[in-house]
């Protein structure tokens, strides 16, 4: 049986992809697959995954005909695993040596549904440390029981799919596919999904993980109307969180997270192009107003104040003819 799928979706990335695919054969091992996901690239991608099928032990490559994004490209992945345990890789990022088999050591040790680590960011040649927010190392717990309080950093706010390991039970469950078809943010329903329904979870200290910032085929660098994606995975957040038996505690976390968000991007509006950045403030003027208000209102109070003021000037903001999330 295999013990580890590995689901690396690539677009466009040839100039990272030989990095990322050195790092996976200085991780393979008789029981791991690594799958290796084109996102309908055009660039010279394909013909790198295509010689990496033939020469990277465990590899399996498929083609996506039409481009659909980051989140679909991961579902297509977790359709096709066949491991014990899943784990994500992005196709611009990289690995240290021998991670992979210490991953997999310590969620077998810890017999939990799912484990978080570390990782290291690297935005040319700095490097930086980021730990999942989350103090109590190889405890095993409630994964509802870290995503409070609202007003810290916790768990659900670390959302990187590829800082973990994930049992496969979660996706027998239903629990580890993605929103089909989010272009950005499609962490984050994905992470609170994960801590309000799973079981168990832990973290651990590993750091082997090297994610790669301001490539410039990121959307995080580009100013699109694709970034406009995080509203509708935000309503789903705020959404189910309404629907769950603890929606009372939890909801406080989603609205005020939520609410972050959108100020944070307000904040750097100018690097969205003209039309976006319009649509950007109408469609997230609608959104604050679909909130439920009293919850809105506690996390605007528990906000800074320039933070506060701007939210609260957005939200009375007259909503513009056919903007919808």
């Amino acid at each position: 049986m295999v013990k580890l799928s590995v689901i690396v979706p690539f677009y466009n990335v040839q100039q990272y992809a030989p990095d990322t695919l050195k790092s996976l054969r200085a991780n393979a091992r008789e029981d791991f697959e690594f799958i290796l996901v084109d996102d309908c690239s055009r660039d010279e991608t394909p013909d790198i995954l295509a010689r990496a099928e033939r020469e990277l032990p465990g590899a399996v490559y498929v083609r996506h005909e039409k481009n659909g994004g980051l989140a679909t490209a991961r579902n297509t992945g977790i359709d096709k695993a066949r491991g014990e345990y899943l784990t994500f890789l992005d196709g611009d990022d990289w690995l240290a040596p021998g991670y992979y088999p210490q991953l997999v050591g310590a969620i077998e040790e810890l017999g939990c549904d799912f484990v978080r680590t570390d990782h290291v960011q690297c935005t040319a040649r700095a490097r930086t440390i980021h730990r999942v927010p989350h103090g109590r190392r190889r405890v095993v717990m409630n994964p509802r029981d870290a995503i409070l309080p609202a007003d810290r950093s916790t768990s659900v706010d670390y959302a990187y799919a590829w800082a973990g390991v994930y049992h496969r039970r979660l996706v027998d469950r239903g629990l580890l596919h993605f929103t089909d078809g989010l272009r950005t943010a499609e962490d984050r329903p994905w992470i609170w999904k994960l801590h309000r329904q799973a079981e168990s979870f832990a973290t651990v200290g590993l750091m082997g993980v090297f994610y790669r910032r301001g490539v410039a085929s990121s959307l995080t660098q580009i100013g699109d109307v694709r970034q406009l994606d995080f509203i509708r995975a935000f309503d789903q957040v705020v959404a189910e969180t309404a629907e769950d038996r603890d929606a009372e505690e939890l909801l406080p976390k989603a609205v005020r997270t939520y609410c972050a968000i959108i100020s944070h991007h307000l904040g750097s509006i100018e690097r969205f192009e003209p039309a976006v950045a319009r649509k950007l403030k109408s469609m997230s003027a609608v959104a604050l107003r679909r909130m439920p208000q009293d919850v809105l209102e506690d996390a605007l109070e528990s906000m800074d104040i320039e933070r506060a003021s701007r939210l609260r000037r957005l939200r009375r903001r007259p909503a513009s003819a056919g903007v919808a999330a």
